[in-house]
């Protein structure tokens, strides 16, 4: 069976990234054994529940019957995630799974896919973020698994590269800012690069030829000190190129047309992106006015948010932000129904459409949300009551 391996910088297991996994499983026999390693995160109260999350992903969205286990042996597909790269460390190396790992690259057999805190593992250092960033430890590396080694290359793998989450401080690289990273490259060994994997992004090593290609929306930075070089998302390169850029003896890739057919479409947009999206169309339909085109941004926002509720990512906090604009969204459907403009229209016009909207929220279970449309429309001056034939509304002017 090809081997491959596939770094992923983040969302690993949301809607942007599903073509990549699709690739990726495609090469795989039939019937395969797929496994997910939840080290990473096994140290968190809500384990199962990221679990069953991202087997419910890779289930409808990539086709795979993914089994949490405690080992790698005999599978054909292994994937590990979020969580903490050092906490993942001390148990892989315990119980083994660290050289089944290594041994899986080195064999250049079955697909590896590692992303966000587990990426961070597979260079021959690693950065303890957690301690870092949330427990305030100088900055430090740890031993990582280099899994790079057998592939003839010397870097650390560094995730969430263009991270900006940190608004007016400097999260990049992972949360460690230039200041901190910086630093920390001064302590790596002689002739060490940093690959750098941008957000939504992955590096996607074939074994068998050695051939790789940068897949996602971001890029993959290959950084030295004093220089750097960036493979676009799209480039299309080799071992021995990446070999040569790691070493310094190279400044820039070499990018190539992908064959045609052969490069996964690209990623979509984030939900934060969706999510502004939805709310500039929302508000020019209330501007219009056009009710039914500001209930469908609200509906498409809706739709969104279920997409990426398998995303394991707990920092990000995407779901919950776009969860509160759908909320800030209902709340104001109700508020152009007391103005004279809609109300010259026919408020039919209006309240049919949010109707229909509050409608398919109930036959949802989403009842929190449709009370609050209802509560919205009473405060438009629009009462909603709830018969055995339907719902009925009146003017309460």
């Amino acid at each position: 069976m090809p081997g491959s391996l596939v770094l992923m910088g983040s969302g690993e297991t949301s809607p942007t990234m599903v073509e990549i996994h699709r690739a990726a499983a495609r090469t795989l026999r039939a019937g395969p054994r797929a496994v997910l390693l939840d080290t990473p995160y096994a140290f968190q109260e809500n384990r199962a529940d990221i679990s069953a999350r991202a087997r419910r992903y890779f289930a409808r969205s990539v086709g795979l019957d993914v089994e949490v286990a405690a080992g790698v042996t005999g599978a054909d597909w292994v994937f590990s995630g979020p969580g903490s790269p050092t906490y993942a460390l001390d148990r892989w190396a315990a119980s083994g799974v660290a050289g089944d790992l290594r041994a899986r690259v080195r064999a250049r057999q079955g697909v590896t896919v590692l992303a966000s805190a587990a990426a961070c593992t597979a260079g021959l250092a690693t950065v303890p973020v957690y301690e870092i960033y949330k427990a305030g430890a100088e900055p430090h590396w740890r031993a990582g698994l280099d899994l790079l080694e057998p592939l003839g290359l010397r870097a650390v793998v560094i995730p969430h590269f263009d991270n900006a989450e940190g608004g007016t401080h400097d999260t990049r690289y992972c949360y460690l800012g230039e200041r901190r990273l910086s630093r920390m490259e001064r302590e790596l060994p002689p002739g060490t690069a940093v690959l750098g994997l941008d957000e939504h992004t992955a590096l996607v090593i074939d074994l068998d030829d050695e051939s790789a290609h940068v897949a996602g929306r971001g890029g993959l930075t290959v950084r030295r000190p004093g220089s750097q070089a960036v493979l676009a998302a799209g480039t299309r390169t080799d071992l021995a190129e990446l070999r040569r850029l790691a070493e310094g003896r190279a400044t820039v890739s070499r990018p190539a047309a992908p064959a045609p057919g052969a490069e996964p479409a690209p990623a979509g947009a984030t939900l934060e992106e969706t999510a502004r999206a939805c709310e500039k169309r929302f508000n020019a339909a209330v501007t219009e006015p056009d009710m039914v085109a500001a209930a469908q941004a609200v509906l498409d926002l809706e739709t969104e948010i279920v997409r990426w509720a398998a995303d394991t990512e707990e920092d990000s906090g995407g779901v919950d932000q776009a969860r509160e604009l759908m909320r800030l969204l209902i709340a104001r459907l109700g508020e152009p129904a007391s103005t004279a403009r809609l109300r010259s229209l026919g408020l039919g016009a209006v309240v049919e459409p949010l109707l229909a909207l509050r409608a398919r929220l109930r036959d949802e279970g989403r009842y929190e949300l449709a009370d609050s449309l209802r509560s919205a429309l009473l405060d438009g001056g629009v009462v909603v009551e709830d018969t055995p034939d339907g719902p009925r509304w009146t003017s309460a002017s």
